[in-house]
């Protein structure tokens, strides 16, 4: 997977990509229902229900941002304890104000907490979330082999991501919305003229469909499917340990 980052080529992407989402975190939520015509809603339910069968006990919702996925976690699950985790201290604190306001704080925590040494016992978990993180991991394979750590033997892994549609006409629809439209949008709103851009890119370099299948199996994963959802324009991947 090509190294894309947000920002300059010099410094490390984890930094780089804690340092943007901290920048647009005030914007962030609004951003998504409008870039996304409020699809991403529809995108997070349909990736909790793939885990929810199994009525898991404890669940890692990993690059959490403002808690969206966490919350509807809670919503389907609610017997279920839930932890979010994400590198951005910014989309935090806002996620934390949501559960509070809900009156969650007992059922949902939200922490610091980085995909590549996350703070967490080896076989904790009965499933992990990660929705539109995954791309932005600085090294792809630890991250997975993390998650793997702590999640419990037969546990379920479930990742939302953005993928790359192939029929045509809607791929280069999808391209040229990806590539020109959508940033100047995420620049005038959330005044970062690189954060929308730097989604295209990388949404661009990750190496979607088939190709993550076979890296979760490198990684130690099992069970594995795929989900195209929208035309192709994002992708539920499910796996097990």
């Amino acid at each position: 997977m090509d190294q894309v980052k947000p920002y300059s080529q010099d410094k490390g992407k984890k930094q780089q990509v804690s340092s943007m989402f901290d920048r647009i975190a005030p914007y962030y939520d609004l951003l998504n229902r409008v870039l996304s015509l409020g699809i991403d809603t529809r995108w997070r339910r349909k990736l909790v229900r793939k885990i929810a069968a199994q009525k898991p006990g404890q669940v890692l919702d990993v690059a959490t941002g403002t808690g969206d996925v966490a919350l509807e976690i809670h919503r389907q699950l609610p017997d279920s304890l839930i932890t979010g985790a994400d590198i951005s201290e910014e989309m935090l604190e806002i996620g934390r104000k949501k559960v509070a306001k809900k009156g969650l704080t007992a059922q949902i925590r939200l922490q610091a907490g980085d995909s590549e040494n996350l703070p967490f016992p080896d076989n904790t978990f009965d499933a992990i979330t990660v929705a539109f993180g995954v791309r932005n991991f600085e090294d792809l394979d630890l991250g997975l082999k993390e998650m793997n750590r702590v999640l419990k033997k037969g546990g379920k892994l479930a990742v939302l991501e953005f993928s790359k549609p192939v029929s045509f006409p809607f791929k280069q629809m999808y391209n040229a919305y990806f590539r020109y439209v959508l940033p100047v949008i995420g620049r005038l709103t959330s005044k970062d003229p690189r954060a929308y851009s730097y989604l295209y890119e990388s949404v661009q370099a990750f190496p979607d469909g088939e190709d993550f299948i076979r890296i979760l199996k490198n990684n130690g994963y099992k069970t594995l499917e795929n989900i195209p959802l929208t035309f192709g324009i994002c992708t539920i991947y499910l796996a097990e340990k």
